[in-house]
């Protein structure tokens, strides 16, 4: 996820960088934008060196001496339309004012009037600034509009008053912002193991036989229950998809390899999610040579069933959840719920995969969830990473049941 963090001129500014750091730790990907002011109380660097992006100072791309163009000229458009957030800490009263009063005069406050994204300000002043009746309105205006206001702490103040002002603390506000966003940490407890992409079945040195999966589903769960607080285990078959971070990824390329290591490491895992598109059969004999072309005459392919994971998942499991998926193109409800009887799986997550949005390579799904309690609930059109989450929450619900 993509959050902007707009740093403005008070003492407290520093703790900007602090707040970076902790918000890394959510994984989120942060680019920074300094107003002028900020600038007198700490540097751009600080926050390029932390955040590995560059530092927005100035509206048309002046900080790099560069000469404005129309990429420099609709770069908080471009920044508008990526994140999934915006945060402010420290809010000072005057960017409060601008934002309550629709005023767009620098990249920041344009940024705050061009974004859909929610907001997060952290306000941080004088007391008698934050006591203001002015102030005290444009608190009131923004909390009207939606925006979410991490309200100061009282304490000593920098200007050495004592009173409400003070910038709320760093968890208080990393907090906040993982609750805007949907953050959370309920799968600490939990090690699961998943299984994305296909699996691909050698016909000779050339060839073989595979699907149209692209585990974008599979990494989708692995990056939300990372998020959440959960070990990870990703099994992957063969994709194009970059490795999320800070899970235990296992490559693999056949039925025979995947069935080795699910089976390996499903002891140690308290909830099992095959999402993999794993392939059905493989060919009796693979040749050893590229079988060639003769031309007029069929090619008969013997082919044999592969291991049953899921299944045998089903006849094994003790504690676990054991949720399977199944991609349908007919008859979508009596083949999950067959599905779920006979690999003894705790929840089947099927789909029609000819119906728009929820194909194979997409980045949206549209699901339905079926459970052991006769249960069907059916999700709308959704990001893959949503449904992910939406697959997370009703696994945690079954953990009590199979402990």
């Amino acid at each position: 996820m993509r959050i902007a963090l707009g740093v403005t001129g008070g003492v407290a500014a520093y703790k900007a960088a602090e707040l970076t750091r902790r918000l890394q730790q959510e994984k989120l990907d942060i680019q920074v934008i300094m107003t002028r002011s900020a600038r007198e109380f700490i540097t751009p660097l600080t926050f390029a060196a932390l955040t590995g992006q560059k530092v927005i100072t100035e509206m048309f791309g002046k900080e790099s001496n560069a000469t404005p163009n129309v990429e420099s000229a609709i770069e908080h458009i471009a920044v508008a339309q990526r994140i999934d957030l915006l945060v402010v800490a420290p809010a000072t009263a005057d960017i409060l004012a601008k934002f309550a009063q629709g005023i767009a005069d620098d990249f920041l406050t344009t940024l705050y009037l061009a974004t859909k994204a929610p907001v997060v300000v952290a306000p941080a002043m004088n007391v008698n600034m934050w006591e203001n009746a002015a102030t005290q309105n444009n608190i009131a205006t923004l909390k009207s509009r939606g925006v979410h206001v991490v309200d100061p702490d009282e304490g000593y103040l920098a200007c050495g008053m004592t009173g409400s002002g003070r910038l709320a603390g760093i968890e208080t506000i990393a907090k906040e912002v993982c609750k805007v966003l949907g953050l959370r940490h309920d799968l600490e407890n939990e090690t699961i193991l998943i299984t994305a992409g296909p699996t691909c079945e050698d016909l000779d040195p050339v060839r073989y036989l595979t699907n149209r999966s692209s585990g974008k589903m599979g990494y989708a769960l692995a990056t939300a229950a990372q998020r959440r607080g959960a070990k990870v285990i990703l099994v992957s078959g063969p994709t194009d998809l970059q490795t999320p971070e800070g899970v235990d990824w296992i490559p693999v390329r056949t039925t025979k390899q995947m069935r080795e290591a699910v089976l390996e490491r499903a002891k140690e895992s308290t909830i099992i999610i095959k999402a993999a598109a794993v392939a059905d059969y493989r060919p009796v004999a693979q040749s050893q040579q590229k079988i060639k072309r003769s031309t007029g005459e069929h090619l008969v392919l013997e082919l044999e069933p592969t291991p049953d994971i899921l299944a045998e998942l089903g006849r094994t499991k003790s504690s676990q959840v054991l949720i399977g998926f199944a991609a349908e193109t007919e008859n979508v409800a009596a083949s999950a719920r067959k599905k779920l009887t006979t690999k003894n799986a705790d929840m089947i997550v099927a789909n029609d995969v000819t119906q728009a949005g929820a194909g194979f390579d997409t980045d949206t799904n549209v699901v339905t969830l079926y459970l052991r309690d006769h249960r069907e609930i059916a999700l709308p059109k959704m990001t893959k990473f949503q449904v992910a989450d939406k697959i997370l929450d009703q696994a945690l619900e079954l953990r009590p049941q199979t402990k």
